[in-house]
């Protein structure tokens, strides 16, 4: 393996943690003896191409400076080679660090640990999700939960994870169950009514929302959640059991696992890693091994 490792920054990650982070992180790089160089990017579309040219020429390890939506960018560079990914999470959810058992906004403490997993040949294969060519490592969300997203995006105030519990309030008061049609493993279509289906290759979204409790990132499969078509006070008592994972006991909540899913329904846009990857129809598949992490 080359010395020479790129850090894939963004600055504004965590409220501008990112910039503040990569300092530290490069810091416990270089003094295991790892050459550092930074990417940073104009926008999201030139960091990825930066970071993609970084990958095929060889480059050391990449490590991902930001929360899960660095994270996510970093995978579509990193995925489907043998490239190995550090994660320095210091971003608001960070699900995909917690799933690896990363350490959590300690830029320092997380440089340590890619440095001594790289020169230690300590790397883990991981399973990544695929929808149309785009990678994502924790979960595919959608119906109640991307309605969430999608009103909380078009908000410019207020600021914060504030913001996504108001569009999450103003949701709730609107939302009826989706007809949806999913198909596990191109089996026989499934018609059921859903408040939302979420796909797990991780267990968690949202900063530990633990929607795919029992997902496993080396298994191969998805963990699909489907919670049923709750009525609004069912879905408010459901709801706070997902911190804990224990929502998968509830009547209304099944739990399906297979290696790809399609998933039809009208005007439901899918999030993957929480960015958006358009509306439904998609279809996910579970590639196994796909990215090469760099873990405790």
């Amino acid at each position: 393996m080359t010395s020479e490792i790129t850090l894939f920054v963004n600055p504004t990650a965590g409220r501008g943690r990112g910039a503040h982070a990569a300092q530290p992180a490069a810091s416990a790089l270089r003094a295991a003896g790892f050459s550092v160089r930074t990417i940073l990017g104009e926008n999201a579309e030139d960091a990825l191409a930066r970071a993609r040219e970084a990958v095929a020429g060889g480059t050391g390890a990449l490590v991902a400076v930001g929360g899960d939506g660095m994270a996510h960018l970093a995978l579509q560079a990193v995925g489907g080679t043998r490239t190995p990914l550090g994660l320095v999470a210091v971003g608001t959810g960070n699900d995909f660090a917690r799933a690896l058992g990363l350490p959590v906004r300690d830029p320092a403490a997380a440089g340590r640990v890619i440095a001594e997993a790289l020169k230690g040949a300590r790397l883990r294969d991981v399973d990544l999700g695929r929808v149309d060519g785009t990678w994502f490592g924790t979960v595919l969300a959608s119906g109640f939960d991307s309605r969430v997203n999608d009103r909380g995006n078009r908000m410019r105030w207020p600021t914060g994870r504030f913001k996504y519990d108001l569009a999450m309030l103003a949701e709730l008061a609107a939302f009826t169950p989706v007809p949806y049609r999913m198909t596990l493993d191109d089996g026989e279509v499934r018609e059921i009514e859903a408040t939302l289906v979420a796909v797990g290759n991780g267990s968690s979204y949202g900063g530990g929302m633990k929607i795919c409790a029992d997902a496993d990132l080396a298994d191969g499969l998805f963990d699909i959640t489907v919670v049923g078509d709750c009525s609004r006070t069912t879905l408010l008592k459901v709801f706070p059991k997902v911190y804990k994972g224990t929502h998968l006991d509830h009547p209304k909540v099944t739990v399906h696992r297979a290696a790809k899913v399609e998933l039809v329904a009208q005007g439901i846009t899918g999030y993957a890693d929480g960015e958006p990857l358009g509306p439904l129809p998609l279809t996910a598949e579970c590639i196994p091994g796909a990215a090469r992490l760099a873990v405790p």
